[in-house]
């Protein structure tokens, strides 16, 4: 009888326990669903390009240096992550701080009729020939219609970041063997 009793010890104590696991699991669950009842940031995310003009060779490569002159092209996209789809009416600003001073790039939506597919925003800035060489720091904002917002930021490592150069360099790889 000791032994029948241990068992169906052992299997209430494994019952509870697992009705609780599964208790909490919808707890937390239905929390995230319903915590941010359209108060959920957007994810925010892109990369930084030479926009040199289309059909030119090397325009919309990807790029961290520029020199005075250049085209930097900002390419960003802020997702509602409620519904994984982004608002075309959403509003998108690249704030680029360089010399004591901040500039605000407001991005517009690429997306036409002709290319449904450029599902993003782009903003250009020429890199102004006061620009000192070095990093230049930078964030995007974004907006969208029911006040949901977002930022992005790229890593904190000087090498993601934007950096004016006076000539660039010249990356090679040795070869694998």
């Amino acid at each position: 009888m000791k032994t029948l009793t241990k068992l169906f010890s052992k299997y209430l104590a494994f019952t509870v326990l697992l009705v609780a696991v599964i208790a909490a699991g919808s707890i937390v669950y239905g929390q995230t669903q319903t915590s941010s009842g359209g108060n959920g940031r957007l994810m925010v995310y892109g990369d930084t390009v030479f926009f040199i003009g289309p059909g030119i060779p090397g325009s919309c490569s990807h790029s961290s240096e520029f020199k005075h002159g250049d085209n930097i092209g900002f390419r960003m996209t802020a997702i509602n992550p409620e519904t994984g789809k982004r608002d075309r009416a959403t509003q998108l600003v690249v704030h680029i701080t360089y010399g004591g001073k901040t500039v605000d790039l407001p991005m517009h939506d690429r997306q036409n009729d002709r290319q449904p597919e450029r599902e993003f925003w782009i903003a250009k800035w020429p890199v102004p020939g006061d620009a000192t060489t070095g990093i230049v720091r930078y964030t995007v904002t974004a907006k969208d219609p029911q006040g949901r917002t977002g930022e992005y930021k790229p890593f904190d490592v000087n090498e993601s970041q934007i950096t004016i150069v006076a000539e660039r360099t010249q990356i090679t790889q040795t070869p694998v063997k």
